[in-house]
């Protein structure tokens, strides 16, 4: 058993060519804390406003809209930023969701929405994405911030109570059926069912 162990102590601290396996793994291993800081860093600072709304498509359309909701401005001084609203607070829910938003720096590089004109002609499609995933979702990043359980029925509606403690807790509908345009205008409904 001695010997055994003997055997893999001199493997581990023998020299490869140059270094021993055990400079080679704590080398990987503080390597991998690089990187792994260096990737949780530049994950969380393209996940603030000031990222999102840097470039024009965003500032000067979609960040102007929110600007006038209550999501912006309100008594309680408590205010959703673009990441609150599109981005999951879960870290896999997080990747995922960064992973889909990757294509929207193809559209930023192509200037698929760079232009007032652009950007209104495929309002409907963008926000038909996110519709289809808040749905797919059942609404998470609502409910990060408007926790169902704890909603006082007596302080809202008779419309907003008949949905709240129907359609929403029986689980038929979420959040996104019903408050599409909550933070930004609504393309074109058109030609869709129900508008």
């Amino acid at each position: 058993m001695i010997d055994w162990i003997k055997g893999y102590w001199r493997i581990l601290w023998r020299p490869s060519k140059h270094f021993s396996l055990a400079f080679l793994t704590a080398g990987g291993f503080i390597a991998g804390i690089m990187f792994w800081g260096g990737f949780n860093t530049g994950l969380e600072l393209t996940n603030t406003e000031e990222f999102c709304i840097s470039c024009h498509e965003m500032r000067n359309n979609v960040y102007q809209e929110l600007r006038g909701t209550i999501h912006f401005n309100n008594r309680s001084g408590v205010r959703a930023t673009c990441p609150d609203c599109h981005v999951p607070h879960e870290w896999t829910d997080k990747i995922a969701r960064k992973m889909q938003a990757s294509k929207e720096v193809w559209g930023k590089i192509f200037g698929t929405i760079n232009t007032r004109e652009k950007f209104e002609d495929k309002r409907r499609e963008l926000a038909e994405h996110e519709w289809e995933r808040f749905k797919a979702n059942d609404s998470l990043e609502c409910r990060n911030c408007h926790n169902f359980e704890y909603m006082d029925f007596t302080k809202q509606g008779k419309r907003a109570v008949n949905q709240h403690s129907t359609a929403l807790a029986s689980g038929e509908k979420t959040c996104i059926d019903c408050h599409k345009g909550i933070a930004h205008e609504l393309p074109d409904m058109a030609g869709v069912e129900g508008w």
